[in-house]
């Protein structure tokens, strides 16, 4: 974040420059909420620029979601206000949901995260992983985590080199859980998956691969950044029950409805499976041979299907 104060350029790290927006979107709590809490009490305090935009640090994102986690599980903002750090924390750990558990989780990642802890991030998938399998920690963990975070991913609110030890610490892990899953059963399906020109993000992809892979699914995996092309070479050579892709973060020049029209037209004798972000809002006329899958429910229902 870049601008002028005084006369002079200011420039701040990347990470510890979040608008109010950026807090609302991972922490849950709306704009004009943190706006009343900050004239009410003491816990945000965030400096401005010249032209009175608000900007806060990554203590204060911390903050922010510690107070969210505390306030959604029963405790007054008024109390929390009064806590010191330690007592904050002392208090977030001994949350019994196993819902608060999660997100506290959840937060952690973010932390470690924004403050480039990556052998920690690295150390609080391992022992999830560890305690509850891999499948139950994407579901559970990774996936809410990068649901919260993606928006950030978007819009360029996270510094690239962030942004690719954190990704691919997560891939690393999803290929391990992949090279290990032993499927109980075969069934007769195959997927082919792919992601098109301009998706560079794999891990939604990879998390598919473990799932299909893990239900007897037989995969045929492309990769990122697939022409066209190439889906119906294979395609056509191997002749996959359906073709699988998931979209988180497309180029800026990426047309959603272009891509369905030309997936619709080339891929006219497969069953085509579209999930990701950019499915949750369209709601033009989708092709016959494409089936969009808008949440993560709806795609471990289609899976059950499939056996």
């Amino acid at each position: 974040l870049a601008f002028e104060q005084n006369g002079a350029l200011v420039v701040i790290r990347f990470m510890d420059a979040f608008t109010i927006k950026d807090l609302e979107n991972l922490s849950g709590i709306k704009a004009h909420t943190i706006r009343i809490w900050e004239q009410r009490y003491h816990f945000l305090n965030p400096s401005r620029t010249d032209t009175n935009i608000r900007y806060y640090t990554n203590d204060e994102l911390i903050t922010l979601l510690n107070i969210a986690l505390l306030n959604k599980y029963g405790f007054k903002i008024s109390h929390i206000d009064k806590m010191k750090p330690i007592e904050m924390k002392e208090r977030i750990l001994s949350l019994t949901q196993s819902e608060a558990q999660l997100e506290r989780i959840v937060n952690e990642l973010i932390e470690c995260m924004v403050d480039l802890r990556i052998e920690d991030f690295e150390s609080v998938l391992d022992f999830q992983i560890t305690s509850k399998g891999i499948e139950k920690t994407i579901t559970q963990i990774i996936f809410p985590f990068l649901e919260r975070i993606g928006i950030l991913w978007v819009t360029s609110r996270v510094n690239p080199a962030q942004e690719h030890l954190v990704t691919n610490i997560i891939r690393q892990k999803l290929i391990v859980g992949i090279e290990k899953t032993v499927p109980a059963l075969q069934v007769t399906s195959t997927a082919l998956l792919f992601l098109p020109e301009g998706e560079h993000h794999e891990l939604g992809i990879l998390f598919m691969y473990y799932l299909l892979k893990s239900r007897g699914v037989k995969v045929l995996y492309l990769g990122a950044n697939v022409p066209m092309r190439d889906v119906v070479y294979v395609a056509d050579l191997k002749g996959p029950t359906f073709l699988y892709t998931h979209l988180t973060s497309v180029a800026s020049n990426f047309n959603f409805e272009k891509f369905l029209g030309k997936v619709g037209a080339t891929m006219s004798n497969y069953s085509v499976v579209v999930s990701g972000l950019l499915t949750q809002s369209y709601k033009k006329t989708i092709p016959g041979n494409v089936n969009l899958k808008r949440s993560l429910p709806e795609v471990m229902d289609y899976l059950a299907k499939l056996a």
